[in-house]
């Protein structure tokens, strides 16, 4: 199911684009809460973050986040294993990746995915889309948001 994420999702993000709009990638991530979480698409564009909630049959489920560059007061995209020192957290750190952000009304969302690609999971990380996601993600964040 990985390998089909993004053609699941992508009709959800596409609904939220803005005339002249264009999505740079998608990735899947599991939003994280101190007693909830579900999945989200986090859809990249040109101009904002599109993160859209899913529901288990991949039906949108509520309305999304949209974060425009200047709604975003911190972000920090780092490895899954939060810096500890241990053999399951070095295999965290190199197939998966957690997404802090902290917006200027100050909401906070944590978000953990894979990296996608192959990798050390043999194609278990979420393939090339998810892979081009966070690619999309990343250069997104860097292009965009002060540190």
């Amino acid at each position: 199911m990985a390998g089909d994420f993004e053609v699941l999702a992508r009709p959800h993000i596409d609904a939220r684009l803005e005339p002249g709009e264009s999505v740079r990638g998608i990735a899947a991530a599991t939003l994280q809460k101190t007693f909830s979480g579900g999945l989200y698409a986090v859809g990249v564009t040109d101009r904002r973050l599109v993160l859209q909630p899913l529901g288990r049959k991949f039906d949108a489920k509520g309305e999304p986040v949209v974060l425009l560059p200047e709604s975003i007061e911190k972000a920090e995209l780092d490895g899954a294993g939060d810096g500890w020192w241990t053999a399951p957290s070095a295999v965290l750190d190199a197939a998966a990746l957690t997404l802090r952000l902290r917006t200027r009304q100050g909401d906070r969302l944590k978000l953990l995915m894979m990296k996608g690609g192959g990798g050390l999971l043999g194609g278990l990380g979420g393939g090339e889309s998810q892979q081009q996601g966070v690619l999309a993600l990343a250069e997104w964040l860097g292009a965009n948001v002060r540190r």
